[in-house]
């Protein structure tokens, strides 16, 4: 079976949209690469933020449902999401989220390297992780944080099970990744060749209550695959396996496998094209409502239903 390169992007539950927006573009600095509905609720909002080119790996995505409950942390989710930045960018990210009135804990140490836990105005759960590891990133001149301390990408996630085995057994056996170690009850699993945006962490809780989506939750993450051939093989392995994998979906900008790991977390295999730019010019990526041509007849009606936003002025 085929292996999955890295982290496509990582979708997770917002409240206000607009509050969602003013974090994620004005303190954050990434850049609003699609402004779209969720295609298969178009009337709520399917934020993307990721670099300058909206490079697959560097998107985190969210679904503003403002009216859900929050979240509830426990076993079969994915309870946080690592962002990559620059060594030695840390104290410049503690203050700027601290000024910003975001939650920010104490710099640690994760797996050798410097890293900072925080979260988003709506709970997120997030990471600040430094690495000097390359990657695909073009920087944002319009972003309000300086283009060498940016946002690279999404570095990293991590899941809580009630049987790590399990779930091991899955992305070793199934998915390509190798165990790297252990640490605090972290539980690493790499892709071969290691790097920013190819790790996973997962940690036994066997005991635990069943998490629940909600505000502040991650809804799913997505797993890189080239082209629609190697996800088609991929798909074949996952039904082989016993995940029962959805059929290939159209989304337009990519194409979406979805499927729940053995703990039950929902899983995507998306493909890295055609890409965001298949609408829209690099120069204007989300300045305007973006839909997929099937919801495109529907365009007057999908704008009335949702709040309108603003993207914050530098």
């Amino acid at each position: 079976m085929p292996a999955i390169e890295g982290i496509h992007h990582v979708t997770a539950i917002a409240g206000d949209p607009q509050e969602n927006v003013t974090f994620y573009v004005g303190v954050m600095g990434m850049r609003l690469v699609k402004r779209s509905v969720n295609q298969d609720a178009p009337d709520t909002y399917h934020f993307f933020y990721a670099d300058a080119a909206g490079h697959p790996g560097t998107d985190l995505t969210f679904f503003p449902w403002p009216d859900m409950p929050p979240g509830r942390r426990g076993v079969g989710l994915t309870v946080e999401v690592a962002l990559a930045v620059p060594p030695g960018s840390l104290p410049f990210w503690a203050e700027r989220l601290a000024a910003a009135g975001a939650t920010v804990g104490e710099p640690t140490e994760r797996f050798g390297e410097r890293a900072l836990p925080a979260a988003d105005p709506h709970g997120l759960p997030l990471c600040l992780v430094e690495t000097g590891d390359a990657r695909e990133f073009t920087p944002w001149p319009a972003s309000p944080v300086p283009a060498a301390r940016q946002v690279r990408g999404l570095h990293g996630v991590r899941l809580l099970e009630r049987d790590r085995e399990a779930t091991g057994q899955f992305l070793t056996g199934s998915l390509g990744f190798e165990a790297v170690g252990e640490e605090d009850g972290w539980h690493r699993f790499g892709l071969a060749g290691g790097g920013s945006g190819r790790t996973a962490d997962v940690r036994e809780v066997p005991d635990g209550a069943r998490g629940s989506w909600g505000v502040g939750s991650v809804h799913h993450v997505a797993w890189r695959v080239p082209d629609a051939p190697t996800q088609l093989a991929l798909r074949a392995g996952l039904a082989a396996a016993g995940r029962f994998p959805t059929e290939v979906i159209e989304r337009f900008w990519f194409k979406s496998v979805y499927f729940k790991e053995p703990g039950g977390a929902l899983f995507e295999v998306a493909t890295d094209g055609p890409g965001f730019t298949a609408d829209e010019d690099a120069a204007t990526l989300g300045e305007r409502l973006s839909l997929p041509p099937w919801l495109e007849p529907h365009r007057a009606e999908i704008e009335r239903g949702l709040p309108p936003v603003t993207l914050p002025t530098p």
